[in-house]
């Protein structure tokens, strides 16, 4: 076994990486960019080496600087993690070349299943199934477009390189394909390097399922069964579970599955992990998608499930031993769900959003391991760490196991309940409509399962009950009185106490919502026992209340609320048992200067890379042209015109990086 490694990979799996190193006794290494110099994977390891700029490009993608600083500390072996060059033939060869082991399947393997359209022919030469579409080398635009007519509509344009949905479009008529297959190849460019595509038929009520592989050297093979990856958005995962729902009733199937998935990899002489991906239709059919050569960031539901440390299985098969298991002795139990708690905003596309954390709060972990979170930020009421505009903005995975679906699911709604985040925009509201849906909880989970639900799972986030009002308004209050000058009678003026002569305190609270609208103004009469409290047209005694911590307890004209509250600064957070709320309490003092809505300005709603303008000085547009596309955190995002009008001014250029808010085009009528 290894004495050291060094990881190749930030964030959530390099952390992950690293558990797994200090429970085997292995030393760890870890390599950073400028912009994770503070980074939990820096303070984790047990070296760690700056390698350059926060751009990928200048620092986790620079493979040769890496090999470099493996002999330089002496490590043994590079794990890749997932990303950047988890999947990169030259890297993995540069890896050998150096005497350094690499920690995934051989170069060939890489090779061959890099190529999308080079993996389905081998799978079709492996009697794998295979979706039918068009996968060979002529990538004229004016061909391709012939070959879509022949597949027909709807179908995918798909990178032949890379996943992650990255270089994906959903194409539903004749007329969109080369609009979509130009954009298709500038993100797959980007991010692999590489702008082949191949299309394939869109199958109907697809179902996303991929199966868990391993390889040795000594000629084992196993799967540890599958994963349902349908419910997706953006063509990437937000919620991953085990057993699949869709197979729960068809044991045939999954054998069957199962077996291709094992010959595919028998098909390469396959090393390590890996994840064949199907694709299943309402006809019961299904089809191999491709091969990820590489551990997948949904792999500790399959940990939960069979009780294997994935990681620890790719250090022994890159030390040279065999699978610890045979196939007949891999044991599953329970079912485990993952959802990926991400910075997005789900009510504007989920587009990523940047920012810092400032307190991020998680469910305790379970003894027991019925609660799991891996992440590579820091946790608590000063987190500090910063979402980036240069890396994936997941924050963290949130896993929980049950002994049956229901049980996971109840886990997975408390826990979500008990997670939180202020400082930046996340998913988690949307996660916890999600796991609450009706639909889900049925196991009706296809891949179109957020668009057709989309309506019941975003929230409104204008409307707060008056429990999580009254919860701000009392925790603020008990703010107040355990403030060291809150009782300070040296001065009437200046006591906090709201004093008043002959009568109790009274007091006003302003909550604005994530817009910056008035939610509601909370009146506080403070009362012989308690506070009468006047909001949404309606009277609330509350005769007493209790705050403990960031929990708060109280009795409202006789009913029971319980909630949790976290605080930043003037930015309140209310997480009750099936909502949450995110409120800015107003300083009573506070200047607001008024703002032109039609100020003749198109402003960046994030920060991020020029990829394209669409528009010159002196150009005519129209409201809902698209104007720019720019590229953040490794996804492209068209920006259109929010008006009709001749365009003034274009304030950057293609490539330049853009800060959040700044002009992007000014306009005149």
């Amino acid at each position: 076994m290894f004495n050291k490694i060094l990881i190749a990979n930030r964030g959530e799996i390099a952390c992950r990486v690293i558990r797994t190193c200090k429970r085997m006794g292995i030393r760890s290494v870890a390599v950073f960019s400028e912009a994770d110099a503070n980074a939990q994977h820096v303070q984790q390891a047990d070296e760690a080496y700056l390698i350059g700029g926060p751009r990928p490009v200048d620092s986790y993608l620079k493979g040769d600087v890496i090999i470099e600083v493996a002999l330089k500390s002496d490590a043994e072996a590079i794990h890749p993690g997932y990303g950047f060059l988890s999947e990169n033939a030259k890297f993995a060869r540069g890896c050998e070349g150096a005497g350094i082991v690499f920690i995934g399947p051989t170069v060939e393997a890489i090779e061959k299943m890099g190529s999308k359209s080079a993996a389905k022919a081998l799978m079709q030469t492996a009697k794998v199934p295979v979706v039918p579409g068009y996968h060979g080398d002529n990538q004229d635009a004016n061909f391709l477009a012939q070959q879509a007519d022949i597949v027909g509509y709807p179908l995918l344009i798909k990178a032949v390189a890379g996943g992650g949905g990255k270089g994906m479009r959903l194409v539903e008529k004749s007329a969109e394909f080369i609009p979509q297959l130009e954009a298709a190849r500038r993100e797959a460019k980007n991010a692999f390097g590489n702008d082949d595509v191949l299309i394939e038929r869109f199958v109907l009520g697809p179902h996303h399922i991929e199966f868990q592989v391993f390889g040795d050297t000594h000629g084992n093979y196993v799967h540890l069964y599958e994963r349902e990856c349908s419910i997706q958005r953006r063509h990437q995962k937000i919620l991953e579970e085990t057993p699949s729902p869709y197979l729960s009733m068809d044991e045939n199937m999954r054998k069957k599955m199962g077996d291709a998935a094992v010959a595919a990899a028998r098909a390469i002489a396959y090393r390590g992990a890996g994840t064949i991906e199907f694709i299943a239709g309402d006809d019961r059919e299904f089809f191999f998608m491709e091969m990820n050569t590489r551990l997948q960031v949904e792999h500790p539901i399959t940990e939960m499930i069979t009780g294997e440390d994935l990681v620890e299985w790719q250090l022994r098969v890159a030390a040279g031993e065999p699978l610890p298991l045979k196939q007949k002795e891999i044991i599953t139990g329970g079912h485990a769900i993952e959802v990926r708690i991400c910075a997005e905003n789900p009510s504007n596309d989920f587009l990523p959003e940047t920012g810092r954390m400032h307190v991020f709060v998680t469910p305790e972990v379970d003894s027991e391991g019925d609660v799991r979170l891996d992440t590579g930020v820091g946790i608590g009421p000063f987190a500090g760490d910063e979402i980036s505009v240069y890396y994936d903005p997941m924050i963290a995975k949130l896993i929980t196991w049950g002994a049956d679906r229901d049980e996971a699911i109840r886990r997975m709604q408390v826990a979500l309940a008990e997670t939180d985040v202020i400082g930046v925009k996340t998913n988690l509201a949307f996660l916890q409509q999600l796991v609450r849906h009706q639909a889900f909880m049925d196991g009706a989970t296809d891949t179109g399962f957020i668009v057709q639900h989309r309506a019941m799972l975003m929230v409104d986030e204008k409307h707060c009950p008056a429990a999580a009002l009254m919860a701000a308004s009392l925790f603020e209050l008990a703010r107040e009185e355990s403030s060291a000058d809150y009782n300070d009678v040296k001065n009437a003026w200046d006591q906090k106490a709201g004093w008043w002569l002959n009568r109790g305190a009274t007091r006003t609270l302003e909550f604005h919502g994530a817009d910056d609208a008035v939610i509601e103004i909370v009146h506080i009469d403070q009362l012989p026992t308690g506070y009468r409290l006047r909001l949404q047209g309606q009277d609330f005694k509350v005769p007493q209340h209790t705050v403990t911590g960031s929990k708060i307890h109280f009795t409202a004209n006789g009913v029971a609320h319980r909630a949790t509250v976290l605080v930043h600064a003037d930015q309140f957070s209310v997480l009750l048992a099936s909502t949450r709320h995110h409120l800015r309490l107003v300083d009573p003092f506070h200047f607001e200067a008024t703002a032109d809505t039609n100020d003749g300005r198109l402003t960046a709603m994030m920060p991020g890379r020029v990829v394209k303008v669409m528009a010159e000085a002196g150009d005519t547009i129209k409201k809902g042209q698209p104007l720019i596309i720019m590229e953040a955190m490794k996804m492209e995002h068209t920006i259109i015109s929010p008006r009709d009008g001749v365009v003034e001014r274009v304030a950057f250029k293609v490539g330049e990086m853009v800060p959040a808010d700044a002009v992007l085009f000014a306009f005149v009528e």
